[in-house]
């Protein structure tokens, strides 16, 4: 499946370098050297669109390349098509590239707000209510996901963002996956591990794996065992398919990312006390069905981060890959949320969500 999407964009990404050179000659420099030498015009364009991606892969990476290309060559599909018909209602020639220009600044201002929504980190606050007595207080939990450390975080401004998560005074604060990636330092993932140590809570700090924590291409200076080591070395409380009861109020179950061999749900909560509040940790939304009928009470998720790109989200939803992009939802007495996460990966834009910081309220009978 990864592979056939992947090679999709990878074989769109090619022809939008083929569409923008053609685009790009059609402004008036090009097209009076062109007059004299064709063939030159044509490799100036190229120089032109080569240049700009070697500028943007300088600064952003090749992936960024990828999007920005992508993204500047359907906005300019798009701004031809008004300019066809308003050339056609006017009746008049095209002199003039304006709708290159449109399209140049529509995708500049597109990816800015994207670029702002991926490193702009906000609290968001939801509430939940239950039947059940949760030990005659309310609970607060503060939940983020999917850091991937080297995208938008260093570990220097993870540390300035778990400022922010301590000002909230949680009980208990839930980390739902893919914390480091494939690009991740082990100096970045190191001082981002100590800022989670030093989180003050009344219950603890806790964490399950995602598909990027143990590392698709093994190039990183550090391993899973050396992640694991360095979140339990500051206190943080590593559950791979396990299940915790806190303070005889609550069970906390933490599951295996889908990407490993993993148990199912049922029998995660086989064995427990249902009359008090079960939460469950589970980094990717595609489970939903098995999770209500194990009896949780709240499943917290991360993966899709809030869905990224246009339309990247939806496309997940139609293919099965996820049960829910962003928000809440409910089935019968089990709620969901999924968080956008507090980074992205790989991509420096967000153009469907911004990041945020869960703050998570529970009310009990």
């Amino acid at each position: 499946m990864w592979v056939l999407i992947f090679g999709t964009v990878l074989t769109v990404a090619v022809i939008s370098i083929f569409y923008l050179i053609s685009r790009v000659r059609r402004f008036k420099p090009f097209q009076r050297l062109a007059e004299k030498h064709r063939l030159l015009s044509w490799l100036a364009a190229a120089g032109a669109v080569a240049a700009g991606a070697a500028a943007i892969y300088l600064t952003l990476g090749v992936y960024a390349v990828i999007i920005v290309m992508l993204h500047l060559m359907f906005i300019w599909m798009l701004c031809e098509l008004v300019a066809f018909f308003i050339r056609k209602i006017a009746k008049k020639e095209r002199r003039n590239c304006f709708e290159g220009i449109a399209a140049l600044l529509l995708t500049a201002v597109w990816l800015g707000i994207g670029w702002y929504n991926a490193h702009h980190i906000s609290i968001n606050n939801y509430s939940f209510t239950t039947e059940k007595t949760l030990g005659g207080s309310p609970l607060r939990i503060v939940m983020f996901a999917d850091s991937h450390l080297g995208i938008t975080l260093d570990g220097d401004s993870f540390t300035k963002e778990m400022e922010k998560v301590q000002a909230q005074n949680p009980d208990l604060v839930v980390i739902a996956g893919d914390f480091v990636d494939d690009d991740t330092t082990k100096a970045d993932m190191l001082r981002a591990c100590e800022a989670l140590g030093s989180l003050q809570t009344k219950y603890g700090v806790y964490f399950v794996c995602g598909n990027h924590d143990n590392g698709y291409y093994r190039y990183r200076d550090f391993d899973s065992q050396a992640l694991h080591d360095a979140l339990t070395e500051n206190g943080v409380t590593v559950l791979s398919d396990e299940t915790v009861l806190i303070d005889n109020r609550f069970w906390l179950i933490g599951r295996l990312d889908r990407s490993y061999d993993r148990a199912e749900a049922q029998a995660l909560t086989a064995d427990l006390d249902r009359t008090k509040y079960i939460i469950m940790l589970d980094h990717q939304p595609n489970d939903y069905q098995n999770e209500a009928d194990a009896g949780a009470d709240l499943v917290l998720s991360g993966h899709t981060h809030g869905g990224h790109l246009f339309p990247a989200g939806q496309i997940g939803l139609l293919l099965g890959m996820n049960d829910r992009i962003y928000g809440t939802e409910a089935r019968g007495s089990c709620n969901f949320l999924v968080t956008s996460g507090i980074s992205g990966w790989a991509i420096p834009f967000k153009t469907c969500t911004g990041s945020e910081i869960c703050v998570i309220d529970i009310a009990g009978a």
